[in-house]
Formats: C-alpha cells, sequence, structure tokens
C-alpha cells in the first residue's frame, strides 16, 4: 500500500453526532483512574453523577464525537499495524458540560513524509460543537506515526515542534496505579482497537501484550495536572499538549512531575522510562 497524499490530505471522514449522559462522564472518568482514593472528596465530582456540583473531567472531550478507526481502511494507502499516537492536545473554549449532545468533525491537517524507511506523520484536528447552540466546545488535536508509510513523495515539513521540558527539577509529583484490566474499560468509551485487548494483534504489532491507549495514558496525566495544578477544578483547564514517547502496559504506575509553568512529564514507574514528554497545561 502506498499513500495518495492528495487522497488522505481530502479524505472524507463521517461527522459524529453523540448524546452522553451523566452516567456516561462518571464511566470515563473511572476509566481513567477516578475514584481510587475513597477518601479524597475532590474526585467524587467527577464519579457520582448525583452530585450536585457532577462535572465531566475535560480529557473527556477526545472520545466524544469521534470517528470509527477510519485509518484503518484499505482506501487511506495506511499501514494500520504499524502505526502509533505520536501527540495529543486539547484546547478547551469553555468546560465541558456534564451531559448533553455534540457533533465532531474531523480533519486532517497536515502529512509530513520523513522518507522511506523513516515512516510519516499525519496531524489531524476534531472540532467538537454542542448539537443544539452550535457553539464551538473544543478542539482535539492528534499526531499518529504512521510508521510503515514514508517515502510516498509528500511534503518533509513543517514538523510541529513540541513544547520545551524544564531543565530544574519538578515543583511537584504525584502518581497514580493503572489497572490490569483498565484498558478492557477504557475501550468501551468507543475505542475498540484489538491492539488493547488481544494478545495476537499485540504481538503483531510488536508488543508482549495489549497496551493501555495512548488516550487512556492521556486521560491520567490529565487527572495528575488537575490534582497538581488545578486542585481538581475541571473549568480552570484551557488547554493540555504532550507527546507519547512510550507505551504503558495495564498494571502500572504512571508518575506525573508537573511545573509551575504549567510544563510536565509522565513515567512508568516500574519501567523507569518517560512515557509522555514535552508537556504544557494552560489554565484560565
Amino acid at each position: 500500500m502506498t499513500i495518495d497524499y492528495d487522497k488522505l490530505m481530502n479524505y472524507s471522514i463521517p461527522e459524529v453526532s453523540q448524546r452522553y449522559t451523566r452516567r456516561d462522564s462518571a464511566f470515563y472518568a473511572l476509566s481513567v483512574g477516578f475514584g481510587q482514593e475513597p477518601m479524597d472528596a475532590r474526585q467524587l465530582r467527577f464519579v457520582d453523577p448525583d452530585r450536585k456540583n457532577f462535572c465531566a473531567v475535560p480529557s473527556m472531550a477526545v472520545v466524544l464525537g469521534a470517528p470509527a478507526f477510519w485509518l484503518g481502511e484499505p482506501d487511506t494507502g495506511v499501514d494500520a499495524n504499524k502505526l502509533v499516537h505520536g501527540e495529543q492536545s486539547i484546547r478547551l473554549y469553555q468546560p465541558l458540560p456534564a451531559e448533553g449532545e455534540v457533533v465532531g468533525t474531523t480533519r486532517v491537517t497536515s502529512i509530513i513524509d520523513k522518507g522511506p524507511g523513516k515512516g510519516a506523520l499525519l496531524y489531524s484536528t476534531k472540532t467538537l460543537v454542542d448539537a443544539h447552540s452550535g457553539k464551538k466546545l473544543i478542539d482535539s488535536t492528534s499526531t499518529v506515526f504512521l510508521r510503515a508509510d514514508g517515502g510516498f513523495g509528500g511534503p518533509t515539513g513543517p514538523v510541529r515542534q513540541p513544547a520545551p521540558v524544564p531543565t530544574a527539577a519538578p515543583d511537584m509529583v504525584c502518581e497514580f496505579a493503572t489497572r490490569p484490566e483498565q484498558a478492557l474499560y477504557y475501550r468501551l468509551n468507543g475505542d475498540y482497537n484489538p491492539l488493547h485487548s488481544d494478545p495476537e494483534t499485540a504481538k503483531r504489532a510488536g508488543f508482549a501484550k495489549p497496551i493501555l491507549h495512548g488516550l487512556c495514558t492521556f486521560g491520567v496525566i490529565c487527572h495528575g495536572l488537575l490534582r497538581l495544578l488545578a486542585d481538581y477544578d475541571a473549568a480552570a483547564l484551557r488547554e493540555v499538549e504532550m507527546r507519547f514517547t512510550a507505551p504503558v502496559t495495564p498494571g502500572e504506575t504512571i508518575r506525573i512531575e508537573a511545573w509551575r509553568n504549567g510544563s510536565f512529564r509522565a513515567w512508568s514507574v516500574e519501567k523507569e522510562v518517560i512515557v509522555a514528554n514535552n508537556g504544557l497545561c494552560k489554565l484560565a
């Protein structure tokens, strides 16, 4: 298979309308690790839909209004078994409602050819709007590394530059243990890629066992940012961006290190490797 640059740049990705409930918002929060500390009352507003101050986790925006795994379609020219999630960011124009109906529109914004044997980068943005008011809620931007698809004759730049990492020691740290079955819970948010559930699929992709969704790791890290930088005030979160640097295996502990300027990174405690780097969080 070979990428047709013009075709992929203009690929018709279906628009998605989605109604979600307070129960859906609570499930998402549980699927990224909220509620593991029963004595932390601040987390209850994200997992108990009966509370008056109930609210959605901002990172839930990545699963709402999301199209099916369109890069797996044969006519994209992409080797779907070799792609990995490289970067993720969200920009919130207003707090994500705890329930409602949204419309997600996804478009490819850029494709970078790194050359034969070096892969390619595909940038895309999903815009969420309120289905009734038409108000823009969130932009969710992703970078996918197409490991097997370089050399198709596309542009070689510009490549998005990541946020710098401070050289000083982090100002604050927290840790969250992921659960062995966490990917099986998280996939019920709508991401059914078998890489995260089926051992044989994981082996074909080069992994010893199913790995955690990159967007689940994103959610766990956003939980840490809410704790460290915003005292669990979901309305304070405006932008989050990060680069994925290594996969997380369900059951590992994720340590989030943050600086007062909003920079952050995350580690797998057990493997002693950085799993997300070049992070930047902006607050209202």
